[in-house]
């Protein structure tokens, strides 16, 4: 009868194990990719406005800016 090789065996196994950690490393990038450039297009603290919000705030901003206070 043949003898069984382990080593073989846990060769292979430990090669699996390596090959899956690297691509949920991988899938890890990715999607961390993805999240970044969904953050560049929207930077933080900036909030998308529609046109007749904008031009709202834009109006709001100019009859604000004649006024100023003196802080004691």
């Amino acid at each position: 009868m043949a003898k069984k090789n382990y080593q073989f065996e846990k060769r292979q196994r430990d090669l699996a194990k390596k090959k899956k950690k690297e691509e949920k490393r991988l899938k890890k990038l990715s999607k961390a990719a993805e999240v970044e450039e969904e953050n560049l297009e929207t930077p933080e603290g900036e909030v998308e406005i529609s046109e007749g919000e904008a031009e709202a705030e834009a109006a709001v901003e100019v009859e604000g800016e004649g006024v100023e206070t003196k802080k004691e």
